[in-house]
């Protein structure tokens, strides 16, 4: 996890700095440290600063950029980091994102506490008569004078950062009026929720890449041997090539395996119907018998009738013959 931390003078970023270095196990960086660090050590960009703090100048910003580059590749700060007292301007802001950037390192928030100047200056100023009350010593830099001096030069240097990171949306706006611990638990909320997007954010690319055939893979592999046409690599194309054709043979035997096994079901259903329409026929017609007297008395009607009238006859000729 890397942070930036930023507010006014008295805002309680030391506070929750060191919260967040004993919930999170990360370390904090403040250039005041880093640059005495540094000088101690007497590391290449350590000596170029200890030259210039000796003669009473500001150090460059290029010169505490190469102190950080130097400090987050220490191990203890693998786990992540929080930059205190650093970007205090938007080209530090930039340089500081030069330098992530080739590192391909992310910064994951940048969290801003917001107060109300008017009542840290009440704050600070209850705080020093308290402190006169009990007979201590108020520092120089712990005045309501030297405070407004601050939050002015806040104001006018440190405050565009506030747009700066809103812009690329990783500012995370925290009212530092709250109490420590009110505070302390909107931050931890804040960044649970990041982490969560940022867990569904990998799982979702490792998905999609997962989904991706293996022979896409193969053409987006960079550099010459990729793209050279060696025996060796042109027999997996035309093993490729190969299989494609084999599929659509397999396709067209299907389709036509599958427009023959309809046809059949079609002269099925016909020799089917037809069958019932014979069937049906042969239960309407009538017997053999039947039918030929029928054709017979059809065909000859009117010897029917003399038959009947030649029997009718001979009776009425015996009747005739028994009375005589």
């Amino acid at each position: 996890m890397r942070l930036i931390l930023l507010g006014p003078p008295g805002a309680g970023k030391g506070t929750q700095a060191h919260k967040l270095v004993q919930r999170h196990g990360i370390v904090q960086l403040s250039t005041g440290e880093m640059l005495r660090a540094a000088v101690a050590a007497e590391t290449a960009v350590g000596l170029k600063a200890k030259d210039i703090m000796a003669s009473g100048g500001l150090v460059p910003d290029e010169v505490v950029v190469g102190i950080i580059s130097d400090r987050i590749e220490q191990p203890d700060a693998k786990a992540g980091f929080i930059l205190d007292g650093f970007p205090r301007t938007v080209p530090q802001a930039q340089a500081l994102d030069e330098l992530l950037k080739k590192k391909h390192l992310k910064l994951d928030a940048v969290v801003e506490l917001r107060v109300n100047e008017s009542a840290l200056l009440d704050r600070v100023e209850a705080r020093v008569a308290q402190m006169r009350e009990r007979g201590e010593e108020v520092r120089i830099d712990d005045t309501p004078e030297v405070l407004s001096k601050r939050l002015a030069s806040y104001r006018a240097q440190t405050e565009p950062l506030v747009h700066y990171y809103s812009e690329k949306r990783k500012l995370v706006t925290i009212d530092g009026m709250m109490n420590i611990e009110q505070v302390s638990h909107q931050i931890d909320h804040v960044l649970k929720a990041l982490s969560a997007s940022a867990a569904e954010k990998a799982a979702a690319k490792a998905r999609k890449a997962a989904k991706k055939p293996s022979g896409k893979a193969g053409k987006a592999t960079p550099g010459k041997a990729a793209k050279s046409k060696t025996p060796a690599a042109k027999s997996p194309k035309k093993a490729d090539k190969s299989a494609k054709k084999a599929g659509k043979t397999v396709k067209k035997a299907s389709k036509a395996t599958k427009s023959a096994s309809k046809g059949a079901r079609k002269a099925a259903k016909g020799v089917k119907k037809a069958a019932g329409r014979v069937a049906v026929a042969a239960r309407k017609r009538p017997s053999a018998a039947k039918s030929g007297r029928a054709a017979k008395a059809a065909r000859n009607p009117a010897r029917k009738s003399t038959k009947k009238v030649t029997k009718g006859r001979a009776n009425t000729a015996k009747r005739l013959t028994k009375r005589r």
